[in-house]
């Protein structure tokens, strides 16, 4: 039988696509560093997640090309989608290196695997982050990308060239997926949503950047994982692909605050600071190209995300 191998299965993405996949009957392995990025436990608790579901999860370094041939030999791989990433923009200002390794060897791994083992299509992670401070809206997969106002986002942009070569040199498939803002259950801790939740509820005030004068497409996490499981099946696309993943509506940061409050039940505290380095005014996705390709349709207003998203915390997380 063959499998389906997915990259940083036990991150937030990686948890919600390897679930979806075993759902729908696919053989799945995962893999994943657990580095500490943030909190490890909550990586080993996805990972426990993904093990009641039969799903395996292997603790190795993307960057180990023996190891990851190893898997995917004892596996019968026969796609990959890789999702792990050293992830953070402001993180990437204080940590280069770390982008560096994660982003960019960790990718030329990834693709030398394909090409070595004859791994015919690999789905890979982009992001919404390489259009940098583009002022046309909404971000469409032709406009230029060449502007990147942060490391994470030259790393990503970097992917995007490293696979249109080797597509070009070896004929395998690539499809690159520009997330945008994607948020839901089983999150990132470093996420602003997550510890804008985690304050509110200790009474605390939230740090709102840019005065929260900043527009972002917030998109659910059963939206994005429709996006990308139509990605590993579609037929017919062509050789590179690039395909944005966003909600195709552009919400104020003011507004997302409010509504997550609303969901919490609490009064907000803010603390109103000026627009840090590495981060863009607005982020807003044309997906008319994933809709004509993959039928992707983004349904999940941030009313409704956010309040899946609430209830699962304060289940799982508490307070």
């Amino acid at each position: 039988m063959s499998t389906t191998l997915v990259t940083g299965s036990a991150g937030f993405i990686g948890t919600h696509l390897c679930l979806r996949l075993a759902k729908e009957g696919v053989s799945v392995v995962g893999v994943d560093s657990f580095n500490d990025y943030y909190e490890v436990g909550h990586k080993e608790q996805r990972a426990e997640l993904l093990a009641s579901a039969g799903i395996p999860v292997i603790r190795t370094d993307v960057c180990n090309l023996e190891n990851m041939t190893e898997i995917v030999n004892t596996h019968s791989v026969t796609r990959i989608c890789h999702l792990a990433a050293q992830a953070g923009v402001r993180y990437s200002l204080e940590n280069p290196f770390a982008y560096q390794k994660s982003n960019l060897e960790g990718f030329l791994t990834i693709l030398e695997l394909c090409r070595q083992q004859d791994i015919p299509k690999l789905v890979y992670a982009s992001s919404s982050s390489v259009y940098g401070g583009n002022k046309k809206v909404p971000f469409s997969e032709s406009d230029p990308v060449d502007h990147p106002v942060s490391l994470y986002a030259a790393t990503k942009k970097a992917n995007e060239l490293m696979a249109h070569t080797y597509t070009h040199l070896y004929g395998f498939q690539t499809v690159g997926l520009r997330f945008f803002t994607v948020y839901g259950p089983w999150g990132r801790p470093d996420m602003a949503y997550w510890s804008f939740t985690k304050k509110m509820l200790a009474g605390q005030p939230i740090p709102v950047f840019n005065h929260g004068d900043m527009m972002r497409d917030f998109t659910y996490i059963d939206d994005v994982i429709n996006g990308v499981v139509s990605a590993l099946n579609a037929e017919g696309l062509e050789p590179y692909e690039i395909f944005n993943l966003g909600n195709h509506r552009c919400e104020k940061l003011g507004h997302f605050i409010d509504v997550l409050a609303d969901c919490l039940g609490v009064d907000v505290q803010k603390e109103l600071l000026p627009m840090q380095p590495g981060d863009v005014y607005q982020t807003y996705a044309d997906v008319t190209h994933a809709q004509e390709k993959l039928g992707y349709d983004p349904k999940t207003p941030i009313e409704v995300g956010l309040k899946h998203f609430t209830d699962w915390y304060r289940a799982e997380i508490g307070a």
